[in-house]
């Protein structure tokens, strides 16, 4: 259900911004209205944000501190919840595939799952910026197959004891020493200017 809600919210942020090679709205006078990629990513980096910091406190948080249920790698597997980065991962997906034509996922320079790991030069370098200055996003242009996007990193922080905890004992883990409010890797959020 929450990543039903995630995936309208989204949705219906990016079908009420986009229409054409930049962002924009239609004002009643006919004027147009341009808004920057890098608007539109700090708006959708917005709500994957609150909707992902909800599931983690008020659901996995709340949930396993109770005994109702717990959340697990496995968690198809073993009837669990998702952990809080396969919740992303996972709402990331199912946008991917709406036609919408945004994506966004998980990067990290310790990455547990290795389909994290940085994949261009663009996410290295973001990954280091984002780590050095959390409070703003690394963006830019790339072209892909002809095509241009606009990328964005922004910090994924440790937020909440169930993500220290995770990946400090995770055998996978090549960083276990994470603090609350540590950079521990990156969202990239990507989408078309054309």
């Amino acid at each position: 259900m929450a990543t039903k809600l995630v995936l309208v919210a989204v949705l219906t942020l990016v079908v009420a911004l986009w229409s054409g090679p930049l962002w924009s709205a239609e004002k009643d006078s006919g004027a147009s209205i341009k808004i920057a990629p890098e608007t539109v990513a700090d708006y959708v980096h917005a709500v994957i944000e609150a909707d992902r910091i909800f599931y983690t406190l008020h659901v996995v948080e709340r949930m396993q501190a109770t005994g109702v249920a717990t959340a697990s790698e496995n968690w198809r597997v073993s009837r669990t919840l998702p952990l809080p980065a396969q919740f992303l991962k996972e709402s990331g997906e199912l946008a991917a595939i709406t036609g919408a034509r945004i994506q966004y996922r998980l990067i990290g320079l310790w990455p547990v799952n290795p389909q994290n790991a940085a994949s261009s030069d663009f996410e290295k370098k973001g990954l280091e910026e984002v780590r050095a200055h959390p409070e703003r996003p690394y963006t830019g242009v790339i072209t892909l197959g002809g095509n241009k996007y606009f990328q964005a990193i922004y910090a994924d922080r440790a937020f909440a004891q169930a993500c220290i905890g995770c990946h400090n004992a995770h055998p996978r883990s090549t960083k276990q020493d994470f603090k609350i409010n540590d950079v521990m890797g990156g969202v990239l959020i990507s989408f078309p200017l054309e």
